[in-house]
């Protein structure tokens, strides 16, 4: 069987291994926390978005949409390897292959897609698009509207975040979850990357504040974020 196309510009030294091609951002952590979490057997590999890494031909043959984070885990379902793209879907692939993060009874797991869907629809788009105008674009963009809009955006979807944690440790009550490990970068990042935390008001949502700080202190996130080092 041939290899892969990806690993002749990443090349494995672990072929048995998950091999995990990302970056250290909001959406990149997102494997690799899950991976630590979860005590899988995974290989890092740097995709550096800044110099162009995700439009390579090798690249886009495990994501053709550019974006990272993307897998190949080589022990995939009926012993086959599997590649997948996308944030989202990569973390429910793990859950399920590791057992963990995500409850198997289906109530319980649907309330968990509800809130990894939420991340992925809305909390990411927007506040991606927030730390564009606000951070990248204050410069080339005069028009209020976009930051503005972007900005309320943000802010509302904090309050949603805000009133789900009350009298909650995590999104889905005691249990940290795949929802709560694809959310939380996203809302370090506006007070850490986007240096906005002022701007945004981000001390009054308390419930927030808490939540980043129970999960930035598990030791997975520090180890997620190591991996990812260029």
């Amino acid at each position: 069987m041939s290899k892969p196309l990806i690993y002749k510009r990443w090349p494995p030294q672990h072929e048995d291994q998950i091999q995990l091609y990302s970056l250290g951002t909001p959406n990149g952590l997102k494997a690799s926390i899950a991976l630590e979490e979860m005590g899988l057997s995974y290989e890092a590999h740097i995709v550096d978005i800044m110099k162009g890494d995700q439009h390579t031909e090798e690249f886009k043959s495990v994501n053709p949409n550019s974006k990272i984070p993307a897998i190949i885990d080589p022990n995939g379902p009926h012993g086959k390897a599997v590649s997948i793209m996308e944030s989202g879907a990569i973390l429910v692939y793990l859950a399920e292959k590791s057992g963990r993060l995500m409850p198997s009874d289906p109530v319980e797991k649907n309330e968990c897609l509800q809130w990894l869907f939420f991340q992925v629809g809305h909390i990411g788009p927007m506040f991606g698009q927030f730390g564009h105008f606000y951070k990248f674009a204050a410069d080339q963009c005069k028009d209020p509207y976009p930051k503005e809009r972007y900005q309320k955006e943000t802010q509302r979807l904090l309050a949603v975040l805000e009133k789900r944690l009350e009298n909650r440790d995590f999104l889905l009550g005691s249990s940290y979850s795949i929802a709560d490990i694809a959310t939380f970068p996203w809302v370090s990042t506006l007070s850490g990357f986007y240096e906005a935390g002022e701007y945004l008001g981000l001390s009054n949502y308390e419930n927030v504040g808490t939540w980043v700080k129970t999960c930035t202190a598990r030791p997975s996130y520090e180890k997620g974020k190591a991996a990812l080092n260029p």
